[in-house]
């Protein structure tokens, strides 16, 4: 668990967010001695933990294995109704799926991993599952590659420092140098590829979301799977759709930062 920044921070609060993500990196039941071991935690700590997350139905327990309840939806459906992302991207979204017959996805940075937090989903075989709220490590993502490429040096520097915690261990693990080089790529091109760094068989092309500041908030990508479409299929035919459906994404992005806020009296 990182150090506390600062005299406010809450470390009971960190502590019990740090046990209900590694449910998703370590698996849907765990015991206690798992989670333990997961997070770092002494287990009297973890007990406490999951007996307060309990009795706020987060966490069941069944013969002394935990699992989450839907419940924990909730934490991350706050945060996609708050900023209206969905409802946002979504049409944008599926039409490019349609336009594709490819998976489409919308995804921002946490860390040193992608988030997924919206997507338009068409059913194939896939090495590795995905759904809203799914964490890869952001280096061997398109969506990653797009993002990371939009910070700073010293960002850049302290993300790229920062331990992944999707539990995912890519194909692609690049040195230093290597990333740097990826990144100057993406920047000249203004979109960023991938050809089964993350996994096998999993091929795909990403574009920056940006705001009204021109800072990418995010990135949308179309995914492919490597023995159905080819490199050449992905960027001749795909890309221009895709990069036509970042713009517009972006202009929505804008357009939902200005809009005007209702004021409570």
């Amino acid at each position: 668990m990182p150090e506390a920044r600062g005299p406010d921070f809450v470390e009971a609060i960190a502590r019990g967010l740090e046990v209900i993500t590694a449910f998703g990196t370590r698996g849907q039941s765990l015991s206690l001695a798992d989670l333990s071991a997961a997070t770092g935690l002494a287990r009297p700590t973890v007990r406490r933990i999951l007996l307060t997350l309990a009795e706020l139905d987060y966490v069941r327990s069944e013969d002394g294995v935990f699992s989450l309840t839907p419940r924990v939806l909730d934490l991350g459906m706050a945060y996609v109704s708050a900023s209206d992302i969905w409802e946002l991207v979504r049409p944008r979204l599926v039409t490019l799926s349609e336009q594709t017959g490819e998976s489409c996805s919308l995804a921002q940075l946490v860390g040193s991993d992608i988030v997924y937090v919206a997507r338009a989903a068409v059913p194939k075989l896939v090495t590795l599952s995905v759904t809203i709220g799914t964490r890869f490590p952001a280096v061997a993502t398109s969506l990653g590659k797009v993002l990371l490429a939009s910070l700073g040096p010293a960002e850049l520097d302290r993300v790229l420092d920062t331990p992944s915690q999707s539990g995912v261990v890519p194909t692609w693990q690049p040195s230093r140098d290597e990333v740097d080089a990826a990144l100057r790529e993406v920047r000249a091109a203004g979109w960023a590829l991938t050809d089964q760094q993350l996994g096998p068989a999993i091929r795909s092309i990403a574009a920056p979301v940006r705001d009204g500041s021109g800072r990418a908030v995010a990135a949308v990508n179309v995914n492919v799977h490597a023995a159905e479409t080819d490199l050449e299929t992905l960027v001749e035919r795909h890309l221009p759709r895709l990069l036509t459906t970042a713009s517009e994404i972006s202009a929505d992005w804008v357009r939902w930062e200005s809009r005007p806020l209702a004021v409570v009296s």
